[in-house]
Parts: C-alpha cells; sequence; structure tokens
C-alpha cells in the first residue's frame, strides 16, 4: 500500500483513544458502541469510483449491511445537515430516508419515506454520530457498510466519522483519474439537459478527483496500521475472489464460496433499485438502474493525453494529479 506522500502533511497516527477524546472535547457524544454492535466499514472515495457497486457487493456479505448514502458526515448534528443539504441538494438525503424507511418502517413507498422523514426530523436534535450509532444498532449484529463521496470532501468529514466510530475500518477505494473525470463531466452535462443549468462549464473532474483522493490518502495514512485500506477499484471487479477476500481477511469475517458468491450479486440489496417518487436516489442513478455485477476485464487508461471533457482537450493532467495518481498505482 502506497503510504509515503502524504505522511508530511497529516498529524501522525492517532489512537482510538486519542480519537474519543477528541470527540468528547467537542461536545459530540462519541460514546463507546453499544455492546454486540460490530465497527462499521466505511468506503471512502471520489465520487463515479465504483462505490455504489463496491458497497452493494460488500453490503451482501452475510456479516455486513449496505447502506445507500447517508451523508451524515457533513454535519455535527442532525438540525444542521437537514438545514444544509434541504438547501443545496435536497436529493441528497434521499439515502437516509430510504435507509430509515427501510430499517424503521419496513419497506420503501412514499409513505414510509414521508414517515421516515418525520423521524428524522423528531431528532433533529441528535448528533449525527447518534444517527449513525443507531443505524448501526438497528442492523447489528451484521456491521453496517457506508460510502457517501461527500465525506471526503473536507478533511472534517472524515474526523467526524472517526470521532463517531473510533475503531471503525476504512477503506480507500480508488479509480483511474481519467475514467473518473469523465465520467464525473458527463454526470453534471446529463444533469445539466435535464434541469436547464451549465454546471458542466463551472465543474472542474480533475481538481475534485484530486482533492478527495489526496484527503483519503493523507486522513488513511494517519490511521493505526490495520485500520485502513487502499485497493484499486479496477482490480477488485477484475478480480472479485481475491480481491473480496482480502477484504474480508482484514476485516476479519469470512470468505468461503458462499460468502463469495453472495457478495456477487448487490442487485438483491433493498437500496439496489431506484426509490419511490419522493426519494429516488441514495446511489448512482446508473448502478439503481443496472445494479448487476459482472465480471469482466477493466481496459487499463493512461496519465498521458489531452483531457478529453474540456473544450480544448489540449491539456494534460497536473503534476499533482500525476503524482498522488502513480502513488496509487496509475500510469
Amino acid at each position: 500500500m502506497a503510504r509515503g506522500l502524504a505522511r508530511g502533511f497529516g498529524r501522525g497516527r492517532e489512537t482510538a483513544g486519542e480519537a474519543r477524546g477528541r470527540a468528547e472535547a467537542r461536545g459530540l457524544g462519541a460514546a463507546a458502541r453499544p455492546p454486540g454492535v460490530p465497527a462499521p466499514l466505511f468506503i471512502i472515495t471520489c465520487m463515479r469510483s465504483y462505490s455504489s457497486l463496491v458497497c452493494g457487493m460488500l453490503g451482501q456479505h452475510p456479516d455486513l449491511f449496505g447502506l445507500p448514502e447517508v451523508n451524515l458526515a457533513t454535519a455535527d448534528r442532525v438540525s444542521a445537515l437537514l438545514g444544509l443539504l434541504q438547501t443545496l441538494r435536497p436529493a441528497s438525503l434521499h439515502g437516509l430516508y430510504r435507509t430509515i424507511a427501510e430499517l424503521e418502517f419496513g419497506a420503501q413507498t412514499d409513505e414510509t419515506i414521508a414517515l421516515a422523514r418525520e423521524w428524522v426530523a423528531e431528532r433533529r436534535d441528535w448528533t449525527t454520530a447518534e444517527m449513525f450509532r443507531h443505524i448501526a444498532s438497528t442492523v447489528a449484529p451484521r456491521a453496517i457498510v457506508e460510502k457517501s463521496p461527500s465525506s471526503v470532501a473536507f478533511m472534517r468529514h472524515l474526523d467526524r466519522l472517526i470521532d463517531a466510530f473510533p475503531d471503525a475500518r476504512f477503506l480507500h477505494l480508488t479509480r483511474h483519474p481519467r475514467p473518473t473525470c469523465k465520467s464525473i463531466h458527463a454526470l453534471v452535462s446529463a444533469t445539466d439537459a435535464k434541469k436547464g443549468t451549465n454546471r458542466a462549464d463551472q465543474t472542474d473532474p480533475e481538481r475534485l478527483w484530486t482533492k478527495m483522493n489526496a484527503n483519503a490518502f493523507e486522513f488513511i495514512d494517519r490511521l493505526p496500521v490495520g485500520q485502513g485500506m487502499r485497493i484499486r477499484g479496477e482490480d477488485l471487479l477484475t478480480y472479485p475472489d481475491t480481491y473480496l477476500g482480502q477484504i474480508c481477511a482484514w476485516l476479519g469475517i469470512r470468505f468461503d464460496a458462499e460468502a463469495l458468491e453472495a457478495m456477487k450479486h448487490p442487485e438483491t440489496s433493498p437500496f439496489a433499485r431506484i426509490g419511490p417518487e419522493s426519494a429516488r436516489f441514495g446511489n448512482d442513478p446508473n448502478y439503481l438502474n443496472h445494479p448487476e455485477f459482472t465480471q469482466r476485464p477493466i481496459p487499463p487508461s493512461e496519465l498521458d493525453g489531452p483531457m478529453e471533457w474540456t473544450e480544448t482537450g489540449a491539456e494534460g493532467f497536473s503534476l499533482p494529479t500525476r503524482t498522488l495518481a502513480q502513488a496509487l498505482g496509475y500510469r
């Protein structure tokens, strides 16, 4: 695992006790996990990096439970989360509402989504850590798997995750910057076409890839040895038995043939489909429409060459992007 790039920028390795003390000093109630509730697995990743599919796959392991994007790390308190996301992007709450509808009311319908909205609003005084721990307790003894890309937008978001669960495991899932940037541009352009907006001209996919992966790289680097893992998504999806088995061994859970086969069927997740009209998303729309996993080689990409998603296509990747990509094993 590449580690050297970020060491000079981090705070150094932090113990679980230090993380818990830091959270308590902030008044965020970093209580110990209730008995019988296993430590969660957080997939930290840039958007458009196979995370919906990988979370769906891991979440079908008999000992794990995959969540949609709940975005709880974006604020300290549920009230702040609701205020922020209802203003900036209401669809970012779909994953949380679908989760609560499924776990508290047993289904995802417009009626249970309405109940979930009320349920969350009634708990607006909770910290987001308390909400996370409630969800984890509800699915126990299975461990939650969660993958909101917003968690790596800022280091303070990652700090919230380790504050809430000082012994959580963190999987840095990566994808080559070229297909990632092309996918980000395509998604934003498609949204522009539907809404009549012009965000594609204002969105810099390379900057997003570099910032989010650099944050994840630094965060993994400062964790105690064994608490973080880094895997290229291209490798995992090309050789699923090998890399899913490695992840399971790292987590200390079974990786027999039955468990591996279960993880190859993300479509069996209750969140692997478009939701009801009032909460349709919570994951990548492409995944929600086609959640099945098909094993196939992923064609290699190159760092050299123009960025074809830009108007001119003349510029290549910047030196910081190339340096980080090479540290992650891309060429």
